[in-house]
């Protein structure tokens, strides 16, 4: 019989995953606290050790759950995913979380809190870097992301992706939770500690070398403006009336940003719809303003193609009167562009010995390509782009991250979003909500000489090392926990939390799904 004690215990226990899911509400989405973000997954791994595997397991399903609730009008309205995907993407990192949360725990219970913490955080990265490979969205899914706020912190991607800061905000809970588990000693919170504290010293060195590395070539400026007009459909045709208007408007901001000083000016995605015939007409005003104003311009275009389809491009037009090349989105969002041809290649300013990169919108959510063009020359990313509204944030960041993980400097034009540059290393240097019903325009100067970044050389080597961590130890404690039960027999039910002392052999016949009532003193890591 449960005693009332237990009860009570039991019953804080389960606070936790509200309290997590709270966390996690506020610490991730459109628009996280960043803070939050670092303990959300404390309260679910303190009671881990405390609880049955069962119990535990649930407790993480319900954290990711209510942490996930804010982003489903997000999913199934804004961006139009279908019901069933949108459900399959939040019971995906229901199901990530309970095997992370499974597998720390039955690593803390054996007393071997550093691979806790190494297979906890491996876990999760194996899951989020699988499915920016399988899935339809790129790199869109990541913790990571509610930290591009904090430039240091950020500064992490250039050598891992955004995977390291990942890795870290699961990590650290667990170290955590792992240093105040039933029965930790002394010895295994000094060497958490030991562990914690080197950690530290070189993220740190590191982020520090790199920031210093990058801002010593600053010296070398492009001044570049980023506008949106005031604009409320994607269906202007340039050869009507609406269409003149706008062109004006569009050819006026260019002007206006080039009296700023500006060298290139990004407009946004899809600010016309031409067809074959039209499109040669639609660039000349731009290509008359370009030329006159000593002005690179880059415009977002739909395209209707003879068969029906469209293609989303970008005019890159160089403003040395050279011929204007074109760029047509990678990436397509599910749905909403379904009528949309995908292009492929590199595409760069004219002239800019491919120094100015031109790339759109959701193709910055995908690490790779941004990498491809950093590694072909581009040290500046221009990027006429179009948000969701209330997307406006994470998107722009997003973005950011990318251009942190490679070394890039970026111009980002959001239609009904942010207007955003940034530098190499994170920092925001011009930022402003753009709206349909007034123009809004940034101007400010990015450095153009920034080095390549470990990331952008060596790609998603911490991503593939944290697969082959999660793997290896999965399979240790598949081999452990068998090769103990043919020595000891079955390990036996019953609450977590009871009396201390049980031999380390039957402690390493429980799986991570097994019910603990005993822990073992502590041992190897």
């Amino acid at each position: 019989m449960v005693s009332l004690l237990d009860r009570r215990a039991i019953r804080l226990a389960d606070g936790s995953a509200l309290l997590s899911g709270a966390l996690l509400y506020l610490g991730v989405g459109l628009h996280p606290v960043a803070l939050l973000t670092w303990v959300a997954l404390l309260p679910v791994m303190l009671a881990a050790p405390r609880v049955s595997a069962r119990r535990s397991a649930l407790h993480a399903a319900l954290a990711w759950l209510i942490g996930q609730a804010g982003l489903w009008f997000y999913f199934t309205d804004t961006v139009e995913l279908p019901p069933v995907l949108a459900l399959s993407v939040v019971l995906y990192g229901a199901a990530l979380l309970v095997c992370a949360v499974l597998f720390a725990r039955a690593l803390i219970l054996r007393r071997r809190a550093l691979s806790a913490i190494v297979l906890a955080g491996a876990t999760w990265i194996a899951g989020e870097y699988t499915l920016s490979l399988v899935g339809s969205n790129g790199a869109w899914w990541s913790l990571g992301y509610s930290q591009a706020e904090i430039t240091p912190v950020l500064q992490i991607v250039s050598a891992t992706g955004v995977w390291g800061i990942s890795f870290l905000l699961v990590a650290v809970p667990v170290a955590l939770a792992a240093a105040f588990a039933p029965g930790a000693g002394t010895r295994e919170r000094m060497r958490i500690g030991i562990a914690a504290a080197a950690t530290l010293v070189v993220v740190g060195g590191y982020v520090t070398t790199d920031f210093l590395v990058i801002s010593a070539h600053d010296d070398a400026k492009l001044r570049v403006g980023v506008g949106v007009a005031a604009q409320n459909k994607d269906d202007v045709r340039p050869e009507s009336a609406a269409g003149q208007r706008l062109t004006a408007r569009y050819v006026g901001l260019v002007r206006s940003m080039a009296d700023e000083g500006a060298r290139a000016v990004v407009l946004p995605e899809k600010a016309f719809l031409a067809d074959q015939s039209t499109l040669g007409r639609l660039a000349d005003p731009f290509v008359v303003v370009a030329k006159q104003r000593h002005v690179d311009v880059v415009l977002g275009v739909l395209v209707r193609q003879p068969d029906g389809q469209y293609k989303n491009i970008a005019l890159a037009i160089p403003g040395n009167g050279a011929a204007f090349s074109t760029y047509t989105k990678h990436y397509l969002i599910p749905g909403v562009e379904s009528d949309t041809t995908a292009g492929s290649g590199l595409t760069f300013v004219p002239g800019s010995q491919q120094r100015l990169g031109v790339i759109i919108c959701k193709d910055l959510d995908y690490p790779n390509l941004v990498r491809d063009f950093r590694n072909a020359g581009s040290t500046v990313l221009l990027a006429p782009a179009w948000d969701f509204f209330n997307d406006g944030w994470l998107h722009g960041r997003m973005a950011v991250t990318r251009g942190v993980e490679s070394g890039l400097a970026l111009a980002r034009s959001g239609r009904d979003g942010r207007l955003t540059i940034s530098d190499g290393t994170g920092r925001v240097v011009a930022e402003r909500e753009s709206s349909w019903d007034r123009p809004t325009t940034i101007v400010a100067d990015i450095p153009t000489r920034t080095p390549r970044t470990l990331y952008a050389r060596f790609g998603d080597w911490f991503a593939w090392l944290c697969v082959l961590g999660m793997l290896y130890g999965v399979g240790r404690l598949v081999i452990d926990h068998r090769r103990a039960r043919r020595v000891n027999g079955p390990a036996f039910g019953g609450q977590a939390g009871g009396a201390y002392g049980a031999s380390r052999s039957t402690l390493s016949a429980l799986s991570p799904f097994d019910v603990v009532t005993q822990s073992a003193p502590p041992g190897p890591f």
